[in-house]
Protein backbone atom coordinates (compact mmCIF):
# COMPACT_ATOMS: atom_id res chain seq x y z
CA UNK A 1 0.00 0.00 0.00
CA UNK A 2 1.25 3.49 -0.81
CA UNK A 3 0.07 6.99 0.02
CA UNK A 4 1.11 10.43 -1.11
CA UNK A 5 0.35 13.68 0.62
CA UNK A 6 -0.43 17.12 -0.66
CA UNK A 7 2.55 18.50 1.15
CA UNK A 8 5.17 15.87 0.47
CA UNK A 9 7.96 18.03 1.79
CA UNK A 10 6.40 18.01 5.28
CA UNK A 11 4.19 14.95 5.64
CA UNK A 12 5.48 11.42 5.98
CA UNK A 13 5.32 9.12 2.97
CA UNK A 14 4.99 5.40 3.57
CA UNK A 15 4.33 1.99 2.08
CA UNK A 16 3.70 -1.42 3.63
CA UNK A 17 2.54 -4.93 2.73
CA UNK A 18 -0.74 -4.55 4.63
CA UNK A 19 -2.60 -1.74 6.36
CA UNK A 20 -5.93 -0.53 7.65
CA UNK A 21 -7.47 2.37 9.51
CA UNK A 22 -7.70 2.18 13.29
CA UNK A 23 -11.34 1.51 14.14
CA UNK A 24 -11.18 3.81 17.15
CA UNK A 25 -9.34 6.66 15.38
CA UNK A 26 -9.79 7.22 11.65
CA UNK A 27 -6.70 9.47 11.56
CA UNK A 28 -4.44 6.48 12.33
CA UNK A 29 -3.29 3.91 9.77
CA UNK A 30 -2.21 0.49 11.10
CA UNK A 31 0.67 -0.73 8.89
CA UNK A 32 2.15 -4.27 8.72
CA UNK A 33 4.63 -6.40 6.80
CA UNK A 34 7.70 -4.47 5.84
CA UNK A 35 6.87 -0.88 6.67
CA UNK A 36 8.92 1.66 4.72
CA UNK A 37 8.58 5.42 5.32
CA UNK A 38 10.42 8.53 4.24
CA UNK A 39 10.38 12.11 5.44
CA UNK A 40 12.56 14.93 4.17
CA UNK A 41 15.57 12.71 3.48
CA UNK A 42 15.08 10.30 6.37
CA UNK A 43 14.30 6.66 5.59
CA UNK A 44 12.56 4.45 8.18
CA UNK A 45 11.93 0.70 8.15
CA UNK A 46 10.10 -1.49 10.69
CA UNK A 47 7.99 -4.64 11.01
CA UNK A 48 4.87 -2.58 11.83
CA UNK A 49 3.84 0.99 12.50
CA UNK A 50 1.04 3.40 13.37
CA UNK A 51 0.83 6.54 11.24
CA UNK A 52 -1.27 9.45 12.52
CA UNK A 53 -2.13 11.58 9.52
CA UNK A 54 -3.54 14.45 11.58
CA UNK A 55 -0.48 14.74 13.88
CA UNK A 56 1.97 13.69 11.14
CA UNK A 57 3.56 11.26 13.60
CA UNK A 58 4.86 7.75 13.16
CA UNK A 59 5.08 5.00 15.79
CA UNK A 60 7.10 1.95 14.68
CA UNK A 61 7.63 -1.47 16.25
CA UNK A 62 10.25 -4.24 16.02
CA UNK A 63 13.40 -4.20 13.90
CA UNK A 64 13.29 -0.44 13.57
CA UNK A 65 15.99 1.05 11.35
CA UNK A 66 16.47 4.71 10.42
CA UNK A 67 18.82 6.11 7.82
CA UNK A 68 19.40 9.81 8.49
CA UNK A 69 22.27 10.43 6.05
CA UNK A 70 24.58 8.33 3.91
CA UNK A 71 26.67 7.56 7.02
CA UNK A 72 24.23 7.97 9.95
CA UNK A 73 21.85 5.18 11.08
CA UNK A 74 19.83 4.35 14.20
CA UNK A 75 18.53 0.88 15.17
CA UNK A 76 16.03 -0.05 17.89
CA UNK A 77 12.82 -1.90 18.83
CA UNK A 78 10.28 0.90 19.20
CA UNK A 79 10.14 4.41 17.76
CA UNK A 80 8.04 7.54 17.88
CA UNK A 81 8.69 10.20 15.24
CA UNK A 82 7.05 13.62 15.10
CA UNK A 83 7.17 14.81 11.49
CA UNK A 84 6.41 18.38 12.47
CA UNK A 85 9.21 18.82 15.00
CA UNK A 86 11.47 16.27 13.20
CA UNK A 87 12.28 14.63 16.55
CA UNK A 88 12.87 10.86 16.86
CA UNK A 89 12.45 8.93 20.11
CA UNK A 90 13.67 5.33 19.94
CA UNK A 91 13.84 2.59 22.59
CA UNK A 92 15.39 -0.88 22.95
CA UNK A 93 17.47 -2.90 25.35
CA UNK A 94 20.30 -1.39 23.32
CA UNK A 95 19.62 1.36 20.81
CA UNK A 96 22.49 1.71 18.32
CA UNK A 97 23.40 4.94 16.54
CA UNK A 98 26.08 4.57 13.86
CA UNK A 99 27.76 7.61 12.35
CA UNK A 100 30.67 6.49 10.22
CA UNK A 101 33.32 5.11 12.58
CA UNK A 102 31.38 6.29 15.63
CA UNK A 103 28.76 4.31 17.52
CA UNK A 104 26.50 5.35 20.38
CA UNK A 105 24.59 2.78 22.47
CA UNK A 106 21.78 3.55 24.93
CA UNK A 107 18.42 2.18 26.03
CA UNK A 108 16.66 5.33 24.82
CA UNK A 109 17.76 8.01 22.35
CA UNK A 110 16.10 11.24 21.37
CA UNK A 111 17.39 12.47 18.01
CA UNK A 112 16.65 16.01 16.91
CA UNK A 113 17.04 16.14 13.15
CA UNK A 114 17.08 19.93 13.01
CA UNK A 115 20.25 20.05 15.14
CA UNK A 116 21.55 16.57 14.16
CA UNK A 117 21.86 15.78 17.86
CA UNK A 118 21.11 12.58 19.80
CA UNK A 119 20.34 12.76 23.53
CA UNK A 120 20.27 10.11 26.28
CA UNK A 121 19.36 10.47 29.95
CA UNK A 122 19.98 7.09 31.66
CA UNK A 123 23.22 5.74 30.25
CA UNK A 124 25.20 5.97 27.04
CA UNK A 125 28.19 4.11 25.66
CA UNK A 126 30.06 5.52 22.67
CA UNK A 127 32.92 4.20 20.59
CA UNK A 128 35.05 5.91 17.98
CA UNK A 129 37.95 4.06 16.41
CA UNK A 130 39.61 2.44 19.47
CA UNK A 131 38.22 4.92 22.04
CA UNK A 132 35.24 4.32 24.31
CA UNK A 133 33.07 6.81 26.19
CA UNK A 134 30.60 6.13 28.98
CA UNK A 135 28.33 8.50 30.89
CA UNK A 136 24.93 8.62 32.56
CA UNK A 137 23.72 11.49 30.43
CA UNK A 138 24.85 13.18 27.28
CA UNK A 139 24.43 14.02 23.64
CA UNK A 140 26.12 13.42 20.31
CA UNK A 141 26.08 15.83 17.35
CA UNK A 142 26.53 13.95 14.09
CA UNK A 143 27.25 17.15 12.10
CA UNK A 144 29.98 18.34 14.46
CA UNK A 145 31.16 14.77 15.23
CA UNK A 146 31.10 15.73 18.88
CA UNK A 147 30.04 14.20 22.20
CA UNK A 148 28.92 16.37 25.09
CA UNK A 149 28.54 13.99 28.03
CA UNK A 150 28.19 14.35 31.79
CA UNK A 151 27.60 12.49 35.06
CA UNK A 152 30.10 9.65 35.75
CA UNK A 153 32.08 10.19 32.55
CA UNK A 154 34.79 7.71 31.54
CA UNK A 155 36.84 7.97 28.32
CA UNK A 156 39.22 5.06 27.64
CA UNK A 157 41.45 3.48 25.05
CA UNK A 158 44.17 0.84 25.19
CA UNK A 159 46.66 3.10 26.99
CA UNK A 160 44.71 5.59 29.11
CA UNK A 161 41.57 6.29 31.12
CA UNK A 162 40.01 9.73 31.60
CA UNK A 163 37.53 10.13 34.47
CA UNK A 164 35.51 13.32 34.95
CA UNK A 165 32.03 14.75 35.45
CA UNK A 166 31.56 16.70 32.20
CA UNK A 167 33.34 16.21 28.86
CA UNK A 168 33.26 17.56 25.32
CA UNK A 169 34.89 15.09 22.89
CA UNK A 170 35.36 15.56 19.15
CA UNK A 171 35.82 12.27 17.27
CA UNK A 172 37.62 13.93 14.33
CA UNK A 173 40.14 16.04 16.26
CA UNK A 174 40.29 13.37 19.05
CA UNK A 175 40.44 16.25 21.57
CA UNK A 176 38.62 15.96 24.90
CA UNK A 177 37.69 19.23 26.62
CA UNK A 178 36.78 19.22 30.32
CA UNK A 179 35.65 21.86 32.79
CA UNK A 180 35.34 19.83 36.00
CA UNK A 181 37.76 17.84 38.22
CA UNK A 182 39.40 15.35 35.85
CA UNK A 183 41.89 12.49 36.23
CA UNK A 184 43.78 11.03 33.26
CA UNK A 185 45.50 7.73 34.02
CA UNK A 186 48.13 6.02 31.88
CA UNK A 187 50.92 3.51 32.47
CA UNK A 188 53.53 6.24 33.02
CA UNK A 189 51.61 9.15 34.53
CA UNK A 190 48.51 10.55 36.18
CA UNK A 191 47.20 13.98 35.19
CA UNK A 192 44.72 16.02 37.22
CA UNK A 193 43.03 19.19 36.03
CA UNK A 194 39.85 21.16 36.55
CA UNK A 195 39.86 22.89 33.15
CA UNK A 196 41.67 21.87 29.99
CA UNK A 197 42.05 19.74 26.87
CA UNK A 198 43.52 16.32 26.20
CA UNK A 199 44.34 14.97 22.74
CA UNK A 200 43.76 11.22 22.88
CA UNK A 201 45.77 10.69 19.68
CA UNK A 202 48.92 12.70 20.45
CA UNK A 203 48.65 12.28 24.29
CA UNK A 204 49.07 16.03 24.72
CA UNK A 205 47.35 17.67 27.71
CA UNK A 206 46.68 21.35 28.34
CA UNK A 207 45.43 22.35 31.80
CA UNK A 208 44.38 25.83 32.85
CA UNK A 209 43.30 25.28 36.45
CA UNK A 210 44.59 23.26 39.44
CA UNK A 211 47.06 21.41 37.20
CA UNK A 212 48.89 18.33 38.51
CA UNK A 213 51.01 15.58 36.93
CA UNK A 214 52.48 12.56 38.70
CA UNK A 215 55.13 10.78 36.65
CA UNK A 216 57.03 7.95 38.33
CA UNK A 217 57.87 9.78 41.54
CA UNK A 218 58.11 13.25 39.98
CA UNK A 219 55.12 15.59 40.30
CA UNK A 220 54.26 18.97 38.80
CA UNK A 221 51.70 21.37 40.25
CA UNK A 222 50.89 24.70 38.63
CA UNK A 223 48.15 27.00 37.44
CA UNK A 224 48.68 26.29 33.73
CA UNK A 225 50.33 23.17 32.35
CA UNK A 226 51.22 21.72 28.94
CA UNK A 227 52.18 18.03 29.20
CA UNK A 228 53.18 15.59 26.47
CA UNK A 229 52.69 12.03 27.74
CA UNK A 230 54.52 10.50 24.78
CA UNK A 231 57.67 12.55 25.40
CA UNK A 232 57.06 12.68 29.19
CA UNK A 233 57.71 16.42 28.93
CA UNK A 234 55.85 19.24 30.65
CA UNK A 235 55.83 23.04 30.77
CA UNK A 236 54.12 24.91 33.60
CA UNK A 237 53.24 28.50 34.45
CA UNK A 238 52.15 30.24 37.65
CA UNK A 239 52.83 28.88 41.17
CA UNK A 240 54.90 25.99 39.79
CA UNK A 241 55.93 23.21 42.20
CA UNK A 242 58.05 20.29 40.94
CA UNK A 243 58.63 17.53 43.51
CA UNK A 244 61.13 14.69 43.06
CA UNK A 245 60.19 12.30 45.87
CA UNK A 246 62.97 9.86 44.95
CA UNK A 247 65.64 12.46 45.67
CA UNK A 248 63.69 14.45 48.31
CA UNK A 249 63.90 17.56 46.15
CA UNK A 250 61.29 20.30 45.65
CA UNK A 251 61.57 23.11 43.08
CA UNK A 252 59.20 26.07 42.89
CA UNK A 253 58.92 29.09 40.64
CA UNK A 254 56.60 30.88 38.23
CA UNK A 255 57.68 28.94 35.14
CA UNK A 256 59.07 25.43 34.89
CA UNK A 257 59.84 22.53 32.58
CA UNK A 258 60.50 18.87 33.28
CA UNK A 259 61.42 15.93 31.06
CA UNK A 260 61.45 12.37 32.33
CA UNK A 261 63.06 11.17 29.10
CA UNK A 262 65.85 13.78 29.17
CA UNK A 263 66.15 13.59 32.98
CA UNK A 264 65.92 17.28 33.84
CA UNK A 265 63.72 19.79 35.64
CA UNK A 266 64.00 23.53 35.26
CA UNK A 267 62.32 26.40 37.13
CA UNK A 268 62.75 30.14 36.74
CA UNK A 269 61.29 33.45 37.87
CA UNK A 270 61.77 33.39 41.65
CA UNK A 271 63.06 29.81 41.60
CA UNK A 272 63.33 28.05 44.96
CA UNK A 273 64.71 24.61 45.84
CA UNK A 274 64.25 22.58 49.00
CA UNK A 275 66.70 19.68 49.13
CA UNK A 276 66.91 17.16 51.97
CA UNK A 277 70.53 16.02 52.25
CA UNK A 278 71.50 13.48 54.91
CA UNK A 279 68.47 14.44 56.96
CA UNK A 280 69.18 18.19 56.83
CA UNK A 281 67.16 20.60 54.68
CA UNK A 282 68.90 22.94 52.25
CA UNK A 283 66.93 25.97 50.99
CA UNK A 284 68.14 27.64 47.79
CA UNK A 285 66.72 30.61 45.93
CA UNK A 286 67.83 31.90 42.52
CA UNK A 287 66.45 33.35 39.31
CA UNK A 288 66.80 29.98 37.56
CA UNK A 289 67.43 26.42 38.76
CA UNK A 290 68.21 23.28 36.68
CA UNK A 291 68.08 19.77 38.16
CA UNK A 292 69.27 16.61 36.37
CA UNK A 293 68.97 12.92 37.25
CA UNK A 294 70.51 9.74 35.85
CA UNK A 295 68.75 6.79 34.18
CA UNK A 296 68.05 5.32 37.63
CA UNK A 297 66.34 8.59 38.65
CA UNK A 298 69.13 9.39 41.10
CA UNK A 299 70.08 13.05 41.48
CA UNK A 300 73.02 14.10 39.30
CA UNK A 301 73.23 17.87 39.63
CA UNK A 302 71.58 21.10 40.69
CA UNK A 303 72.59 24.31 38.89
CA UNK A 304 71.40 27.72 40.08
CA UNK A 305 71.94 30.96 38.17
CA UNK A 306 71.73 34.61 39.22
CA UNK A 307 71.06 36.00 42.70
CA UNK A 308 71.68 32.70 44.47
CA UNK A 309 71.10 32.49 48.20
CA UNK A 310 71.41 29.31 50.29
CA UNK A 311 70.31 28.44 53.81
CA UNK A 312 71.21 25.29 55.68
CA UNK A 313 71.26 24.83 59.44
CA UNK A 314 75.07 24.65 59.60
CA UNK A 315 76.01 26.94 56.68
CA UNK A 316 74.63 29.73 54.53
CA UNK A 317 75.81 31.34 51.31
CA UNK A 318 75.15 33.80 48.52
CA UNK A 319 76.68 34.07 45.05
CA UNK A 320 75.77 34.73 41.43
CA UNK A 321 75.69 31.05 40.42
CA UNK A 322 76.07 27.64 42.08
CA UNK A 323 76.51 24.03 40.98
CA UNK A 324 75.94 20.91 43.08
CA UNK A 325 77.32 17.60 41.81
CA UNK A 326 75.60 14.70 43.55
CA UNK A 327 78.00 11.85 42.58
CA UNK A 328 80.91 13.51 44.41
CA UNK A 329 78.74 15.56 46.83
CA UNK A 330 80.41 18.82 45.84
CA UNK A 331 78.85 22.30 45.94
CA UNK A 332 80.58 25.03 43.95
CA UNK A 333 79.79 28.72 44.42
CA UNK A 334 80.81 31.12 41.64
CA UNK A 335 81.13 34.89 41.09
CA UNK A 336 81.57 36.85 44.32
CA UNK A 337 80.46 34.05 46.65
CA UNK A 338 80.07 34.54 50.39
CA UNK A 339 79.94 31.54 52.73
CA UNK A 340 78.94 31.74 56.39
CA UNK A 341 79.85 28.84 58.65
CA UNK A 342 79.00 29.26 62.32
CA UNK A 343 80.81 32.50 63.29
CA UNK A 344 82.95 32.64 60.14
CA UNK A 345 82.39 34.59 56.94
CA UNK A 346 84.41 33.42 53.92
CA UNK A 347 84.78 35.02 50.49
CA UNK A 348 86.80 34.08 47.38
CA UNK A 349 86.46 34.09 43.61
CA UNK A 350 85.13 30.51 43.84
CA UNK A 351 84.19 28.41 46.86
CA UNK A 352 83.99 24.63 46.68
CA UNK A 353 82.44 22.49 49.43
CA UNK A 354 83.00 18.74 49.43
CA UNK A 355 80.61 16.67 51.59
CA UNK A 356 80.64 13.18 53.02
CA UNK A 357 78.25 11.26 55.28
CA UNK A 358 79.19 13.48 58.26
CA UNK A 359 78.61 16.78 56.47
CA UNK A 360 81.28 19.12 55.07
CA UNK A 361 84.55 17.29 54.43
CA UNK A 362 86.56 20.05 52.78
CA UNK A 363 86.03 23.73 51.92
CA UNK A 364 88.23 25.13 49.17
CA UNK A 365 88.37 28.89 48.76
CA UNK A 366 89.92 29.41 45.34
CA UNK A 367 91.69 32.69 44.56
CA UNK A 368 91.64 35.76 46.82
CA UNK A 369 90.25 34.04 49.88
CA UNK A 370 89.32 36.07 52.92
CA UNK A 371 87.91 34.56 56.15
CA UNK A 372 86.53 36.77 58.92
CA UNK A 373 85.28 36.00 62.42
CA UNK A 374 83.68 38.68 64.56
CA UNK A 375 85.15 39.08 68.05
CA UNK A 376 83.04 42.06 69.10
CA UNK A 377 81.33 44.97 67.37
CA UNK A 378 84.61 46.49 66.14
CA UNK A 379 87.11 43.64 66.30
CA UNK A 380 87.48 40.80 63.79
CA UNK A 381 89.76 37.81 63.38
CA UNK A 382 90.96 37.81 59.76
CA UNK A 383 92.72 35.34 57.51
CA UNK A 384 93.66 36.25 53.95
CA UNK A 385 95.60 34.67 51.10
CA UNK A 386 95.65 33.49 47.52
CA UNK A 387 93.88 30.20 48.30
CA UNK A 388 92.43 28.57 51.38
CA UNK A 389 91.51 24.98 52.17
CA UNK A 390 89.65 24.00 55.35
CA UNK A 391 89.78 20.33 56.31
CA UNK A 392 87.02 18.83 58.46
CA UNK A 393 86.90 15.75 60.66
CA UNK A 394 83.49 14.26 61.48
CA UNK A 395 81.87 17.44 60.20
CA UNK A 396 83.96 19.76 62.40
CA UNK A 397 86.86 22.00 61.18
CA UNK A 398 90.21 20.38 62.00
CA UNK A 399 92.75 22.68 60.34
CA UNK A 400 93.02 25.15 57.47
CA UNK A 401 95.78 25.90 54.98
CA UNK A 402 96.23 29.37 53.52
CA UNK A 403 98.45 29.12 50.45
CA UNK A 404 100.19 32.15 48.94
CA UNK A 405 100.50 35.66 50.42
CA UNK A 406 99.05 34.52 53.73
CA UNK A 407 98.04 37.23 56.22
CA UNK A 408 96.38 36.88 59.59
CA UNK A 409 95.02 38.93 62.46
CA UNK A 410 93.79 36.93 65.47
CA UNK A 411 92.76 38.23 68.87
CA UNK A 412 94.11 36.28 71.85
CA UNK A 413 91.40 35.40 74.36
CA UNK A 414 91.36 33.89 77.82
CA UNK A 415 88.48 32.58 79.90
CA UNK A 416 88.44 33.48 83.58
CA UNK A 417 87.19 31.35 86.46
CA UNK A 418 83.67 32.67 85.99
CA UNK A 419 83.57 31.57 82.39
CA UNK A 420 83.92 35.08 80.98
CA UNK A 421 86.18 35.59 77.99
CA UNK A 422 88.69 38.43 77.97
CA UNK A 423 91.03 39.79 75.31
CA UNK A 424 94.77 39.63 76.01
CA UNK A 425 96.34 40.83 72.79
CA UNK A 426 96.52 40.36 69.03
CA UNK A 427 98.61 38.02 66.89
CA UNK A 428 99.27 39.42 63.41
CA UNK A 429 101.65 38.57 60.66
CA UNK A 430 102.36 37.31 57.16
CA UNK A 431 103.96 34.33 55.47
CA UNK A 432 104.05 32.52 52.20
CA UNK A 433 101.64 29.93 53.65
CA UNK A 434 99.98 29.21 56.97
CA UNK A 435 98.27 26.32 58.71
CA UNK A 436 95.72 27.08 61.40
CA UNK A 437 94.54 24.40 63.85
CA UNK A 438 91.10 24.56 65.50
CA UNK A 439 89.92 23.23 68.86
CA UNK A 440 86.60 21.53 69.63
CA UNK A 441 84.87 24.92 69.86
CA UNK A 442 86.01 25.73 66.29
CA UNK A 443 88.35 28.43 67.59
CA UNK A 444 91.93 28.71 66.23
CA UNK A 445 94.46 27.46 68.80
CA UNK A 446 97.73 27.28 66.88
CA UNK A 447 99.20 28.85 63.76
CA UNK A 448 102.15 27.48 61.81
CA UNK A 449 103.65 29.92 59.30
CA UNK A 450 105.65 28.44 56.41
CA UNK A 451 108.37 30.33 54.51
CA UNK A 452 109.26 33.94 55.31
CA UNK A 453 107.19 34.25 58.48
CA UNK A 454 106.81 37.66 60.07
CA UNK A 455 104.58 37.30 63.12
CA UNK A 456 104.09 39.69 66.03
CA UNK A 457 101.96 39.94 69.14
CA UNK A 458 100.47 43.36 69.93
CA UNK A 459 98.74 44.71 72.99
CA UNK A 460 95.17 45.61 72.15
CA UNK A 461 95.85 49.33 72.12
CA UNK A 462 99.03 48.99 70.06
CA UNK A 463 97.57 47.16 67.03
CA UNK A 464 98.46 49.22 63.93
CA UNK A 465 95.44 50.78 62.25
CA UNK A 466 96.10 49.03 58.93
CA UNK A 467 95.86 45.62 60.66
CA UNK A 468 92.44 46.26 62.15
CA UNK A 469 91.01 45.84 58.66
CA UNK A 470 93.10 43.96 56.12
CA UNK A 471 92.79 45.11 52.48
CA UNK A 472 89.42 44.20 50.84
CA UNK A 473 87.79 43.66 54.25
CA UNK A 474 83.98 43.51 54.08
CA UNK A 475 81.63 42.44 56.85
CA UNK A 476 78.32 41.35 55.29
CA UNK A 477 76.36 40.10 58.27
CA UNK A 478 73.28 42.02 57.13
CA UNK A 479 73.10 39.86 53.96
CA UNK A 480 73.37 36.54 55.77
CA UNK A 481 70.22 34.38 55.63
CA UNK A 482 69.39 33.43 59.22
CA UNK A 483 66.23 31.47 58.51
CA UNK A 484 64.88 29.66 55.41
CA UNK A 485 62.65 32.59 54.40
CA UNK A 486 65.68 34.90 54.16
CA UNK A 487 66.84 33.24 50.93
CA UNK A 488 64.18 35.34 49.14
CA UNK A 489 65.74 38.61 50.33
CA UNK A 490 68.69 39.55 48.17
Amino acid sequence: MTAATAEAQKLIEYRSGMGSRDASNSDVWMLYRGVHATHEGMVLEADSAHYNTRENSFTAFRNVAIQLTDTTFIYGDRLYYDGNTRVVDIWADTVVLIDGATQLLANHLTYERNSATAYYTEWGYGTSNDRSLFSRQGQYNSDLKQFYIYNDVVLTDSTMQLVTDTLLYNTETTVAHFESPTHIYSDSSTIYSELGDYNTETRYAISYRASHVDNQGRTIDSDTLFYDETLEYGKAWGHVVIVDSVNELTCTGRYGETSQAERFSFVTDSAHVLFVDRGDSLFLHADTVYVTTDTADQLQSVRANYHVKVFRRDAQALCDSAFYSAPDSTLRLYQSPVLWYEHYQCVADTIELLHDSNGVKQAWLRTDCFAVQQVDRLKFNQLKGHQGIVYFRDGEPNYADVIGNAQMVFYITEEDTNGRTGLLGVNAGVGTSMRIYFDSTRAPVRVVTVDKPDMQTYPLDKLPEELKRLPDFKWMSDRRPRKPEDVFVW
